[in-house]
C-alpha cells in the first residue's frame, strides 16, 4: 500500500483498512506460530502498512485541529 493511496482515503476508510489489516496480522501470527506461513515477509509488509495508516491518520487529525 502506498502512502498516496492512503492519503486519498477518508478517515473512516483508513480506520476500516486499519481494522482489516490488524485482523490479517492476527491471523498470520497464529499461522506463524503453528508453522503454516509460507511467506514470512507478508507479516512485515502488513506491519508497515499498519504504521503508514496510523501515521497518515494522525496527520489528518492534526490538520483538522489547525483549521
Amino acid at each position: 500500500m502506498k502512502p498516496t493511496e492512503i492519503r486519498n482515503m477518508t478517515e473512516a476508510e483508513i480506520e476500516h483498512t486499519l481494522r482489516t489489516l490488524k485482523e490479517k496480522q492476527y491471523g498470520l501470527r497464529a499461522e506463524a506460530i503453528s508453522g503454516r506461513v509460507e511467506k514470512n515477509h507478508t507479516i512485515r509488509a502488513i506491519k508497515r502498512d499498519i504504521a503508514k495508516c496510523l501515521t497518515i491518520l494522525k496527520e489528518k487529525e492534526r490538520e483538522g485541529k489547525k483549521r
